[in-house]
């Protein structure tokens, strides 16, 4: 998990993860385990990982998410926890959700955000400044078969998650006692870089122009931040995120 820049407690976040990767991997790892020094790297704040509904209607699985932190990526639940007048509650939403796995490829930077305005109006609605935050090596965990868009693959692929809400990448990498084929992630990092903050000033009926405005600039933000890092993390400086 790596700090840009200080998130004063006494406000709430909507933080913005990309890309979504094959299993969310790196969101889970630092804003729901703790692992890597959260609370430690940002005092006073406590973060709440977005996932879908349908998880949570599995007996015991269900009560495993919630402890680790993990709350139904509905409207109400979202709001019920930015609603904290004194702040310290952050959110974390991956923006791209399931149909975003579909493209985590190695080596891809494709981020689904062009028409992704929900969360910006969350954030207006609420007051909740919004924080751009990029996975590198997300993509990196797991090989995925090949499914271009326009391929019959990923047609199947496409219908199944209108169906059923979930995205079914066929991803795999290594086994727990051989690197040649498995289930198990490959062992490369992934640094989780937290960007600055955007303020955001509470309008509970935002316009359509000042929707557009500030999703604009989030992807303004997001994009000078994968830029800004991108060589510590062995990314090439020709290239750049590509908004699908």
């Amino acid at each position: 998990l790596v700090k840009t820049a200080d998130l004063d407690p006494r406000h709430n976040y909507i933080l913005g993860f990309h890309p979504h990767g094959v299993l969310v991997a790196g969101a889970f790892t630092n804003f729901c385990t703790y692992a890597t020094g959260f609370p430690q790297l940002f005092p006073g704040l406590t973060s709440y990982l977005l996932m879908l509904p349908l998880w949570f209607r599995a007996p015991f699985f269900r009560d495993y998410v919630m402890c680790a932190g993990l709350i139904p990526s509905d409207k109400e639940s979202a709001s019920y926890v930015l609603r904290k007048r004194r702040g310290g509650r952050a959110i974390v939403i991956a923006v791209g959700g399931a149909p975003e796995a579909l493209d985590a490829h190695p080596g891809t930077f494709n981020v689904l955000l062009a028409n992704k305005k929900g969360f910006i109006k969350m954030a207006m609605e609420h007051g909740a400044h919004l924080v751009p935050v990029f996975s590198f090596g997300e993509n990196e965990v797991y090989d995925q078969v090949e499914n271009p868009r326009g391929t019959w693959l990923r047609w199947i692929q496409e219908r199944l998650q209108s169906i059923m809400g979930i995205s079914l990448p066929l991803f795999h990498a290594r086994g727990i006692f051989q690197y040649s084929f498995g289930l198990m992630p490959y062992r490369r990092p992934i640094y989780t870089v937290v960007g600055r903050p955007i303020k955001v000033e509470k309008k509970q009926k935002p316009t359509a122009e000042e929707l557009d405005a500030l999703h604009q600039l989030y992807m303004d933000k997001l994009s000078n931040l994968f830029d800004e890092h991108k060589g510590n993390y062995g990314v090439d400086k020709d290239v750049h995120l590509n908004f699908v």
